[in-house]
């Protein structure tokens, strides 16, 4: 927006230009994106229903041919799937709004089982973002001081292994070598009987094992937990470490061909300093960006990792649902994570407008 004035006699011509104010472009930039969240997720809420209702409905899919005709149809009556499909659409866009995903066959609320759940599927993508972090950058600046040497290679063709290798393989591999082999972790589960009837006996359990085992104030509970979270943890980040390696590599070299780090490497600053102290901070800013992308994939990965761990979360039990055929268990879950995935990438979209001063708002 511009403004026009007529300059005093003899005064020189001032500047007609408006500045933005920072802080409201930075605000509207919020704004949109938050309201883009409504058509994202309305979207995706309605993919998963129609997608479970293209397989027609859970109670033929759960008993069909195991009870009579009759039966079947008083049962789909009973539960209101002889409705039409856009009655029973909106009625469940409805109970999305007021946070009822629906009943399990077994008459458990979906809700439920997301809150009982879900602690455990969180605690786990927590973990492997720090095994992804503690590996992918400094591994990727590793690999850019030595560009194009045999250390840069090895990483690179390890970065390729790492999200290559199908997740529950390499939970399997790691089982076999740690658990079953060396017989220095636990093979499967979240903890022991006896940790996990510790906890069980906290008056305010939150359902995230790290917390409650340093609630019980027992080391040997705390170590329990921690070490069934490593394998799995592990397995599940090595997915995304070698994304960071990769990511963090490539824009290290890019940023080591600045101008401004050609100037400190003319005044004798040494290679790795320039690493260390100049090209690294910029490299970060990418893997911001990249994290929204990358917890749908870990939590995509986070179904078969439970499943190949035994870890009871979110992904364990949509694969239990899924041979079960409770669909209705199954849609909610789906359209809980597809939130998940749209408000994480909400975060991080504020996130790199924050610190990313390429981002123009």
């Amino acid at each position: 927006m511009t403004s026009t004035t007529t300059p005093a006699a003899g005064a020189p011509p001032r500047s007609t230009r408006s500045t933005k104010t920072p802080g409201g472009g930075l605000g509207r930039y919020i704004l949109v994106r938050a309201l883009l969240i409504i058509p994202t997720i309305f979207i995706l809420v309605t993919l998963v229903f129609v997608l479970m209702r293209t397989t027609g409905d859970p109670i033929t899919a759960k008993l069909g041919g195991q009870v009579t005709a009759d039966e079947l149809q008083e049962r789909i009556h009973a539960a209101g799937y002889d409705r039409p499909v856009i009655v029973q659409y909106l009625e469940y866009l409805g109970g999305i709004f007021t946070g009822n995903f629906g009943t399990t066959l077994n008459n458990r609320p979906v809700t439920e089982v997301l809150l009982t759940y879900g602690t455990a599927t969180l605690e786990l993508v927590f973990y492997s973002l720090i095994v992804a972090f503690l590996i992918g950058i400094p591994f990727g600046l590793v690999a850019a001081y030595f560009r194009d040497k045999g250390q840069d290679a090895v990483l690179r063709v390890f970065a390729i292994l790492c999200y290559a290798t199908p997740v529950f393989f390499a939970g399997l591999l790691l089982k076999l070598v740690f658990a079953v082999w060396l017989k220095v972790l636990p093979v499967a589960g979240r903890a022991s009987t006896g940790a996990q009837i510790q906890m069980e006996l906290l008056p305010n359990e939150t359902g995230l094992y790290t917390i409650d085992a340093i609630m019980t104030g027992s080391p040997a509970v705390l170590g329990d937990v921690l070490a069934h979270a490593v394998l799995p943890s592990i397995a599940l980040g090595l997915l995304t470490a070698g994304v960071f390696l990769r990511l963090v590599r490539t824009n290290v070299i890019g940023t080591l061909s600045t101008d401004y780090v050609d100037a400190a490497r003319s005044r004798g600053v040494s290679e790795f300093r320039l690493v260390r102290k100049h090209a690294y901070r910029p490299a970060l800013i990418p893997i911001i960006t990249v994290i929204g992308l990358q917890i749908a994939l870990l939590l995509g990965g986070a179904v078969l990792t439970e499943t190949t761990f035994e870890w009871n979360g979110l992904g364990f039990q949509l694969s239990e649902y899924l041979q079960a055929r409770d669909f209705v268990a199954v849609q909610g879950i789906v359209a809980l994570l597809a939130v998940i995935v749209a408000l994480t990438n909400f975060v991080v979209d504020i996130i790199a407008a924050l610190i990313d001063p390429r981002v123009r708002y």
